[in-house]
């Protein structure tokens, strides 16, 4: 497992390619990018992305252990960035492996809905109107349901 909670940008093609080329015996390799969206409503200047390091890293760690888990995964890469990220930016990766896509599939999805309610982050926009913290959305918790 590769867990990275970083500032800096990151390189979509090359982690894949470099995820993808430590695959072993894997059949599938499923990726996800998050990127920053500039909702319409009020032009998005920059959205500022703030964590606890130790706290975050570790419950990154913990929900792809999980997965690992629960599906039968070759390795797991995740990627999330920090600080002040502009429209069009990529914000987070995850990479799965499985011998199976299945599995590459659903371990992918899981760590998707996961990070995307459960991590510790906290993101403001600051748009044309001025700054606002981004609340949980009903439907983030209500994909966790599934699992």
């Amino acid at each position: 497992m590769d867990i990275r909670v970083q500032e800096a940008p990151f390189h979509l093609g090359a982690e894949t390619d470099g995820f993808a080329r430590k695959q072993s015996g894997m059949g599938a390799v499923v990726t996800f990018t998050g990127i920053v969206r500039d909702l319409g409503e009020s032009r998005l200047d920059v959205m500022e992305i703030e964590h606890y390091p130790g706290m975050t890293q570790k419950a990154l760690e913990d929900i792809a252990e999980e997965a690992s888990n629960r599906w039968a995964t070759g390795d797991i890469l995740i990627i999330h960035r920090y600080g002040r990220l502009r429209p069009d930016e990529m914000i987070m990766m995850v990479a799965t492996s499985a011998r199976h896509r299945s599995d590459a599939f659903q371990a992918a999805e899981f760590l998707m809905d996961f990070l995307k309610s459960r991590a510790p982050f906290w993101k403001k926009e600051i748009t044309d109107d001025g700054a606002e913290w981004v609340a949980a959305r009903d439907a983030d918790e209500d994909a966790l349901t599934r699992w």
